[in-house]
């Protein structure tokens, strides 16, 4: 049975294909640029030499603020190499956001990329604190050349002797309040979500070539950085937006045989018009995850190109999925059965397991569950249950032991990959002049996923297109982007209960 020892240090994994005799082998390939896993370990001991003499010490953490380019696994394992935490966020918050992540972490280095940098210095002028921030090149009083740094630095680092239940990386989940909670994650983690789902669900090996979207999410940090690196396979960083006809182009020219995309994703690339004519053929395995995939895209994809996907549940507290769909036992709209290594129970209310065939919160136990949440004691208590973890979501479970999703516990919906507050985004639409009312729900809009608002106006207020686009964009200045209603039906009343309560499954059937 696989063991991580009790002195283990991650980054360690990249010193293991050195020794497999892979050092000349592309492990990371962006655009015209090729990194080999000699490259890549040499990069990694230079930043980490790098943060050592920038002053950060063991259990420090590194705000990493980088798109899907190869600084990104670089910065990770080179912070990790040293005993420090990397804690990559989305590069897309908001510039006071950065901040807030800065301060709660206690961090004194960033890491951002050439896209991201001038975002980055602006969010901290004036900061009154101690604060270096590494970019490709130099902005003269802003930041500090990461290339020059690393050309001045060893190649050679031998890593920190960290236990294996040491603090490694934190990784950031939604909250219910719209503000991410930090998720701490130990050394021993990520080789046991390779050892689980990536050994016997993707069943990846070294001839593999990796390509997956979002380094920042635990999902796309296993399908494009920690599963390649495991198995000695080459992985494929596309730092751009991600339209249907690039990641085509993607797949045609770099010829992946894994696949990792949100449903979002693999609807968009049905629905494109060139992609009839695409060629899949180098795929294998093809894996959604981090929303649900609807039984209609799925059908779709095995009709126009000949391959299944494989759907899975998973969440940032476990790092990676542990419910998964395998090859040739599919079942179109459930999350499959549990990966080796994990395992589930529905609970009901009281906490008591419930039969098969009812619904009930799931929760879920294995090798790699986090420790907790950084500084919310009260969450982490609430969340991590002794060795079990409640996921707040709501399964069934058939006669054959297929997991079937039936909604939520809490208020958080679950659009493009990203969990959305719909009270969060209530809250800020009733603070527009204009509304009186509020209500958000999912809905269904071309078997995806949207959000839709039922608002009710202030008096002599009118429903129109412009007061439309208007809400939307209140709600994006006063949140993250990607939280605010894609549609907004206006009601005289919201439909009620007679003592009052709003009947929220009124407003959720499937959007025209």
């Amino acid at each position: 049975m696989f063991k991580v020892p009790e002195k283990y240090n991650v980054s360690t994994m990249l010193d293991a294909n050195l020794v497999a005799g892979r050092g000349e082998k592309n492990a990371l390939v962006c655009g015209d640029e090729r990194v080999t896993y000699s490259e890549f370990l040499s990069k990694v001991c230079r930043l980490g030499n790098a943060l050592t003499r920038l002053g950060v010490r063991r259990g420090e953490r590194i705000i990493l603020v980088l798109g899907d380019t190869p600084i990104f696994p670089v910065a990770f394992f080179g912070s990790i190499r040293i005993g420090a935490v990397p804690c990559p966020i989305n590069p897309l918050f908001k510039e006071d956001d950065y901040r807030v992540f800065v301060e709660e972490a206690g961090a004194s280095v960033i890491v951002t990329d050439a896209v991201h940098a001038d975002k980055v210095c602006r969010a901290f002028t004036n900061y009154p604190d101690a604060l270096t921030i590494l970019a490709p090149t130099e902005i003269p009083g802003r930041t500090a050349s990461l290339d020059e740094v690393l050309a001045a630095e060893d190649d050679q680092l031998s890593p920190a002797d960290t236990h294996r239940d040491d603090m490694a990386f934190w990784l950031y989940s939604g909250g219910t309040t719209g503000r991410p909670k930090a998720v701490m994650h130990t050394h021993q983690d990520i080789p046991w979500t390779c050892e689980t789902y990536a050994r016997h669900i993707v069943e990846m090996r070294d001839s593999d070539v990796s390509f997956a979207r979002v380094l920042f999410h635990a999902y796309g940090l296993g399908g494009g950085v920690t599963f390649p690196v495991w198995a000695g396979a080459t992985t494929i960083l596309y730092p751009h937006r991600p339209t249907p006809a690039g990641l085509l182009e993607v797949i045609k020219g770099e010829r992946p045989s894994l696949l990792f995309l949100v449903p979002t994703l693999y609807a968009a690339i049905l629905d494109d018009p060139v992609a009839g004519a695409a060629d899949l053929g180098s795929l294998r395995r093809c894996i959604s995850a981090a929303e649900t995939l609807s039984p209609e895209i799925w059908r779709r994809w095995r009709d126009k190109f000949g391959l299944e996907i494989l759907d899975g549940l998973g969440s940032t507290e476990m790092l990676h999925i542990f419910c998964s769909s395998t090859p040739g036992a599919v079942r179109p709209g459930s999350s499959g059965k549990p990966v080796p290594g994990y395992d589930l129970r529905l609970v009901d209310d009281a906490g008591l397991q419930i039969a098969y065939g009812n619904v009930g919160t799931l929760q879920v136990r294995g090798p790699s569950g986090a420790v907790g949440y950084w500084r919310q004691r009260a969450k982490t208590q609430a969340t991590m249950l002794g060795e079990w973890i409640s996921t707040g979501d709501r399964y069934r479970i058939d006669g054959d032991g297929f997991y079937w999703f039936e909604g939520r516990t809490d208020d958080l919906i679950k659009i493009g990959g990203e969990w959305v507050s719909a009270i969060a985004i209530e809250k800020v639409l009733v603070e527009h002049e204009a509304v009186r009312e509020a209500v958000v729900v999912g809905v269904t809009v071309n078997n995806l996923m949207r959000l839709r608002a039922a608002v009710v106006l202030a008096a002599n207020q009118k429903g129109s297109t412009e007061l439309t686009l208007a809400l939307q964009a209140w709600c994006k200045s006063h949140l993250q982007r990607y939280q605010y209603p894609h549609l907004i039906d206006y009601l005289d009343d919201l439909p009620r209960t007679s003592t009052g309560k709003v009947q929220r499954f009124l407003l959720r059937k499937p959007a025209e």
